[in-house]
This record gives structure tokens, C-alpha cells and sequence, in this order.
């Protein structure tokens, strides 16, 4: 797939995230003709990070588990290399995209990893046990900010996908190769 828009030109707004990346993102060159709505989603991606009701790594393992589900690869690649540059379990990481046949997971991992699928199925999924044992898991605070977290994961899973935006190689630099999705 390539992108389905052109590469929109950029002008200086596109510093901050520059600063962050290294480089112009794919999707920022997709989004950037509306430059409002590529800060907003850039913004609000950053906001998301900060939350601190949920441990770092179950944020993570959330949104690459959206990522693999709706096929979007330039999250599962970024979320891979962000895990690795927040010191998470990289063996962990490395196999979120197959997280039900791996064995490296925590009961909880998985509630978390089996809650963002849910949220991300069309129509979702969410059962009364699920978040029953997210609430005593994380508390209120931290189901409510999880769910918050899983949603802008479909929200950038889901632009990215719709405008054909792909791996750039960010998880190429990690020391174990991330899994493949198991697809059903």
C-alpha cells in the first residue's frame, strides 16, 4: 500500500514533531494538508502518553494489540521502537502482534490486550466481565484511561490505515525482530 493522498508540503509547524522523531513521520506528511487536524491528532497522542493511571507497558501492549488488529503497520513499527526506547520488556513487545499464542504474558497483559481488541472490534465487544476485572485491576481512574488510550489508538490505527500510510523501519534498530500478526 502507499499513501492515498499526496505528501503534503510541510512548512515550520511540523518542528515539534520533527524534535520528537527525528524526521517528518509518514502520517504527519499525509495529515499535514489539514494542518489542524495533524496537531490535534499529534497533540492529543502526547496528552495520551502522559496519563499515568495505567502502567507504561500496558499502554503500550493496548495500543500495538489496536495496531495489529486493524493492520496497521507504521503503529505496530513506532509502538515497537517507542517500547524499546522506554525500556519495556522488549520480548514482551516483540510479541504483542501474536499475544494469544505467546507465553510471556501476565494474566493481566492479556485482560488488557483482550479489552483493547474488544474495544476495537466493529461493533465492540466490551463484556460486563471484562471491565469488571479492569476495574479491580487498575481502579476507575485506569479503566477510564485505558479505554481513553485504546481509542486514540483507533483513531490514529485507523487514519493511518485509511490513507495508506506504512512502516517507515523505526523497529528495524531493535535488538529482537517483532512478531508477525497471527490473521484469522
Amino acid at each position: 500500500m502507499t499513501l492515498r493522498v499526496p505528501k503534503a508540503e510541510l512548512d515550520d509547524g511540523v518542528e515539534p514533531i520533527i524534535e520528537r522523531f527525528g524526521k517528518v513521520p509518514a502520517p504527519i506528511e499525509a495529515t499535514w494538508h489539514s494542518p489542524d487536524v495533524a496537531m490535534a491528532t499529534f497533540e492529543l497522542g502526547g496528552r495520551a502518553a502522559a496519563w499515568d493511571g495505567v502502567d507504561e507497558s500496558l499502554k503500550s501492549f493496548a495500543h500495538m494489540a489496536v495496531s495489529a488488529q486493524v493492520g496497521c503497520g507504521w503503529c505496530l513499527d513506532i509502538g515497537y521502537f517507542m517500547a524499546q526506547n522506554a525500556n519495556l520488556d522488549l520480548e514482551k513487545a516483540s510479541q504483542v502482534p501474536r499475544w494469544r499464542e505467546a507465553d510471556v504474558f501476565t494474566p493481566l497483559e492479556r485482560r488488557v490486550m483482550d479489552y483493547a481488541e474488544a474495544v476495537t472490534a466493529t461493533p465492540p465487544t466490551v463484556t460486563d466481565e471484562m471491565t469488571e476485572a479492569l476495574l479491580e485491576d487498575l481502579g476507575p481512574r485506569g479503566l477510564v484511561e485505558l479505554t481513553g488510550y485504546i481509542a486514540f489508538a483507533n483513531l490514529a490505527t485507523r487514519s493511518n490505515v485509511a490513507l495508506g500510510v506504512e512502516a517507515e523501519g523505526f523497529s528495524a534498530d531493535c535488538e529482537i525482530p517483532l512478531a508477525e500478526a497471527v490473521r484469522a
